[in-house]
């Protein structure tokens, strides 16, 4: 890989009070490259959703503190920047889609202004620019008749299309890394397909690196070039989309896989047993082995580190070395 887009290195990220504070992102440390799509992988309340929001560190009021790590974004850690810094970055150089579309809009701001406030941000525009780029915009993610929608409010739209104006709010700068938080969430099938191939499409056509965030395995086999998965706020297992699927390595990623609808199968579907750990008293060692069916005596008091199982190809799990 050249030198990358963006380089997480042990970051640790913890919510709440002096008296409680729960580390939702522990020692976490990955790598996004130029023009790639990246995932990242996991059950709700894993800490998919805080490492993106510590990137940008957007939590929407929540008593977050990143502790420790590097946020590496072309080479300068973003980590230590003060909010008038970061502010510049947002929106310009990276942008993210929220979950929510209808919570993400401003309910009483028409679309086409809503756009519009981030290339006045951000670019220097004449007072006539901002409407053409906005229909420009409205056009290339696919709304159709922009000029008889620019106008619109949020709640005229479907969730489809509200998703499809948040991802021309994103990308209104150009940037060069897009977070995209669960872009798919509360959308039926098929317009989950027509937001990914939308995303895949502006990936290929502008050179945006995509950090996709997602629960649904699915999504990761369809639209991402390499995955990390991530359990209880840490990656357990990192490697290319066909290395993960074809030769997953951590106990857990086997048992991902192993739950998801096969079409055409009649293997019967696995669920995972029992349930994802607290995060304000995780369990010691591997905080998987109290639901793996492979744990033995150690994965109970050793917490292991991430080893190499083949090129580009790591997992955190005592049992790596003994392959699939």
């Amino acid at each position: 890989m050249s030198a990358p887009v963006l380089d997480i290195r042990h970051l640790r990220t913890s919510f709440g009070g002096a008296k409680a504070r729960v580390a939702a992102v522990d020692d976490v440390s990955f790598q996004i490259g130029r023009g790639e799509i990246f995932g990242l992988v996991g059950e709700s309340g894993c800490g998919k959703s805080a490492t993106c929001r510590s990137i940008i560190r957007l939590f929407a009021g929540a008593r977050a503190t990143i502790e420790s790590g590097q946020i590496l974004f072309e080479g300068r850690d973003l980590a230590p920047l003060r909010e008038a810094e970061l502010t510049d970055i947002r929106g310009a150089a990276i942008s993210m889609i929220f979950q929510d579309p209808m919570t993400a809009l401003n309910p009483t701001m028409k679309i086409g202004q809503q756009i519009a406030e981030v290339l006045k941000r951000h670019q220097a525009l004449s007072r006539s620019a901002p409407r053409a780029r906005v229909l420009e915009l409205l056009a290339e993610v696919g709304v159709p008749n922009p000029a008889g929608r620019i106008d619109s409010y949020p709640h005229e739209f479907s969730g489809g299309m509200r998703q499809r104006v948040l991802i021309a709010i994103a990308l209104a700068c150009r940037p060069k890394l897009l977070i995209a938080d669960e872009p798919t969430t509360a959308l039926d099938v098929t317009v989950q397909d027509q937001i990914l191939k939308l995303i895949l499409r502006l990936r290929r056509e502008i050179g945006t690196s995509v950090l996709l965030v997602t629960h649904d395995l699915g999504v990761v086999a369809q639209s991402c070039d390499r995955v990390a998965v991530m359990y209880a706020g840490r990656i357990v297992e990192t490697g290319t989309v066909r290395q993960l699927f074809a030769r997953p390595s951590h106990p857990y990623t086997r048992a991902l896989i192993a739950a998801l609808p096969s079409t055409g199968s009649r293997r019967p579907l696995t669920p995972i047993g029992g349930a994802p750990p607290s995060l304000t008293a995780p369990p010691t060692g591997c905080r998987f082995h109290p639901r793996c069916a492979v744990a033995f005596e150690a994965c109970a008091q050793v917490l292991p580190p991430a080893v190499a199982v083949e090129d580009g190809h790591s997992s955190a799990c005592l049992r790596a070395a003994d392959g699939p």
